[in-house]
């Protein structure tokens, strides 16, 4: 058996993106509203703007997602007066289910573990060493304290 490799920055599973969804009740009739909800949410595979989620950690609420640039590996969390309004950059590896009824992002760390996260500067998020030192974080305190709550 292959020992797991935790990759801070690709989902764990793409499909997680795509549930929450309901299907219709066999006994729904097409009207208007079911037609406009039908198109507004899309479907399996449809992308999914993340951008206003709030976001949960293990043990409470941590903020919202301010951006989710698609296909960058990770979301800029927005952690509001919790931690002084600071900004962090969150793996998308950390996330464990993505909630759309209830427009919830769940995360396998503590709000501790990301407030000991390295700040995000919207000067310096993209740079190759700013990314390496925010995996690094992340993947020494999945090592360490392993993920809260499951893979």
């Amino acid at each position: 058996m292959q020992p797991f490799i935790f990759d801070p920055w690709l989902w764990r599973d793409p499909a997680i993106l795509a549930g929450g969804y309901r299907g219709a009740a066999a006994d729904e009739g097409p009207t208007e509203q079911r037609r406009e909800a039908e198109t507004d949410e899309g479907g399996p595979g449809t992308e999914i703007d993340l951008v206003g989620y709030e976001v949960a950690a293990t043990d409470g609420d941590i903020g919202s997602i301010e951006e989710a640039p698609p296909d960058a590996g990770h979301l800029i969390v927005d952690t509001g007066p919790w931690i002084f309004g600071r900004r962090v950059l969150l793996p998308v590896g950390t996330v464990t289910h993505v909630d759309h009824l209830n427009r919830t992002v769940h995360v396998d760390r503590t709000r501790d573990q990301v407030k000991e996260a390295p700040a995000y500067n919207p000067d310096t998020g993209a740079a190759v060493d700013f990314r390496k030192q925010v995996g690094d974080y992340y993947t020494t305190s999945y090592r360490d304290g392993g993920p809260v709550g499951g893979a």
